[in-house]
């Protein structure tokens, strides 16, 4: 199935969820926000919220600075 990330098309052997495609791109839940199909997906959904074809996910990084 294809999906898009932050604009790019990705294809997935499988489906997964939120919490999987972090996983898979290495990046920490609690230092990214997480939109699918212009939706914001609350953190504490992650592991039940499935990603579909087609679907759009945008994912931001949080950088601290002073």
């Amino acid at each position: 199935m294809e999906i898009t990330v932050n604009g790019q098309t990705i294809k997935l052997d499988e489906p997964i969820t939120i919490a999987q495609l972090l996983q898979r791109f290495g990046m920490e839940p609690v230092r990214v926000a997480v939109e699918k199909n212009r939706d914001i997906v609350p953190r504490k959904a992650y592991a039940q919220a499935a990603i579909s074809p087609g679907d759009a996910i945008e994912i931001v990084t949080f950088v601290g600075g002073g």
